[in-house]
């Protein structure tokens, strides 16, 4: 449907309080467990009005409660402007932002990264049809079935085609790295380059961490959340339109998890580099005696 209405006069709607102090009321998207999801709160929506790297959740958000965004007026130059912003809730801050912007320059120093090479979206089944596909084995066992059936529960207004999906039922390490054909669940259409940059944000939190677990995969989860996350925009993209996310996880230890990922327009450009740390436990194993 027309996505851009609903996040221009819902989800990325703010009242202006203040010169630089808004506040967020109305529908957000929830992530599991029930708390505000890191890409929506991201207070970019506080300051797209204006002329991203992120630092998202120091404790959770709550989805019932309004969002005050305090922004600083950080820095203003000719080239670059910089803008801090907090984002609280029941007194607190939950997430605070620092913003970098810049006026369009051009330059003759250019490279990037190849887009790697895999099959089409048009190819490939979506995450809903993947999970219908498990549920239909009529050997499923229970505690798998049960567990697919809450994912595919989950109201997420992200479109997901996984290149290569992982095998569930395996708990055999993999290599850190996913691919996904990503986009937004809707219209957007041409609109201002900031809206696609905050529905970017929202997207690109989604699985993210879930890659530095590939290796992993003997251990259960018992906590998970991103501690930082950081986004440089490269080249303007629409978010409702297929572009592939590449992740990757160079590193893990110390109960933290590092992530890496690009944002791939399907002409092969750059458009957006993330990178995300996040805190994941798991259950230690119970020592087996030596007797």
């Amino acid at each position: 449907g027309d996505l851009r209405s609903v996040l221009i006069t819902s989800v990325l709607n703010l009242e202006r309080l203040e010169v630089d102090l808004f506040s967020k009321a109305g529908r957000m998207w929830v992530a599991p467990p029930g708390s505000a999801p890191a890409g929506q709160v991201s207070p970019l929506c506080a300051v797209r009005r204006g002329p991203a790297a992120e630092r998202p959740f120091p404790v959770p958000g709550d989805p019932k409660v309004p969002v005050l965004y305090e922004v600083e007026r950080t820095r203003t130059g000719k080239s670059f402007s910089v803008r801090s912003v907090k984002a609280i809730q029941h007194g607190k801050p939950i997430f605070t932002c620092q913003a970098s912007f810049q006026l369009s320059q051009p330059s003759p120093v250019q490279h990037q990264f190849t887009m790697p090479a895999v099959p089409p979206p048009e190819e490939l089944l979506t995450q809903e049809e993947l999970i219908q596909k498990f549920l239909q084995n009529p050997n499923l066992a229970e505690r798998y079935r049960k567990h697919l059936t809450k994912i595919q529960a989950e109201d997420v207004p992200i479109d997901i085609k996984p290149v290569n999906p992982p095998d569930i039922f395996s708990s055999e390490p993999q290599e850190p790295k996913q691919l996904f054909w990503v986009r937004a669940r809707g219209y957007i259409g041409d609109t201002d380059m900031k809206v696609h940059c905050c529905v970017a944000a929202y997207i690109s939190d989604y699985a993210f961490l879930g890659t530095a677990l590939l290796p992993h995969r003997q251990y259960h989860i018992k906590f998970m959340v991103s501690l930082d996350h950081s986004m440089w925009f490269h080249a303007p993209f629409r978010a409702d339109h297929w572009m592939l996310y590449e992740c990757e996880s160079p590193w893990a230890g110390g109960c933290r998890g590092l992530v890496q990922g690009r944002l791939w327009r399907r002409d092969g450009v750059l458009a957006v580099t993330c990178a995300q740390e996040g805190v994941i436990r798991v259950e230690q194993p119970p020592n087996q005696s030596k007797l």
